[in-house]
């Protein structure tokens, strides 16, 4: 199991309340008890996913710092959303390529950033890195993923930091190339902020130009919950995504 990083005096539910946060953030026990504390009343009391989904972890060495992997944005975030963009684009019956790519996207988009608050352009960032190291990552993944849907996947890495309202003409050109993947992964990314420590900071779906599943956002949050607590508890990445995702998947699904 690898270790994680020295945690720090305050959690990040504190420091949240006193516009603290630091560029570095870390995952701790206060703040996870206090995100299962505030689970949407409406939520399922045991969400689970339709079909198991494809899951992939992206390891220490695509993040811009070794640090960053076990952060906020780091490899349980870019895992989960890889996860949920790809259970989205089965949902609305992507086929086998573009799946793959929304998976790909999801594992990447957050690799580049250098800062846990804001840090604009980490998304073309991240789609730049992504193209330059297409065959590390498409080793990664059972399914062929031909240059062309790696562009689409890039191109939605490139915009999944950008407010739809805030596209340069430029930018809504590059959209209208792939809007379903885009818009996946946008809400694939959107459903994983329950890991974030204000209630008003959690997925607004109203944001968003995909009509989700109502099973999703439970599932979504704890996706969150699960891997989170198991990270803590002393797994590794890729074991915590896995046993969460084995949680939330029925074993006629398997």
């Amino acid at each position: 199991m690898s270790p994680r990083a020295p945690q720090p005096t305050s959690s990040l539910r504190e420091l949240a309340q006193q516009r603290r946060l630091p560029a570095h953030q870390l995952m701790d026990h206060v703040t996870l008890k206090w995100i299962e504390s505030n689970r949407p009343a409406n939520f399922d009391a045991e969400p689970s996913f339709p079909r198991p989904g494809m899951l992939l972890v992206p390891p220490p060495a695509w993040f811009t710092q070794e640090r960053s992997a076990d952060s906020i944005h780091g490899t349980l975030h870019n895992g989960r959303v890889g996860l949920l963009a790809a259970l989205l684009a089965e949902e609305f019956g992507l086929d086998t390529e573009d799946t793959a790519a929304a998976c790909i996207a999801g594992i990447v988009h957050d690799c580049r950033r250098h800062d846990d608050r804001a840090d604009p352009g980490h998304g073309q960032r991240a789609a730049t890195w992504l193209l330059r190291h297409a065959d590390t990552v498409t080793s990664a993944i059972d399914v062929p993923v031909p240059a062309a849907t790696l562009e689409r996947a890039a191109t939605a890495v490139a915009l999944h930091d950008v407010p739809y309202e805030n596209f340069t003409s430029r930018q809504e050109r590059a959209f209208r190339t792939c809007p379903l993947l885009v818009d996946v992964l946008k809400a694939a990314d959107c459903l994983d902020r329950y890991r974030l420590p204000r209630t008003r900071w959690w997925p607004d779906t109203s944001r968003l130009r995909l009509a989700l599943p109502d099973w999703l956002p439970a599932v979504a949050f704890a996706l969150v919950t699960r891997s989170e607590q198991a990270r803590l508890d002393g797994a590794d990445p890729a074991q915590a995504l896995t046993d969460a995702r084995q949680t939330l998947t029925p074993s006629q699904n398997e």
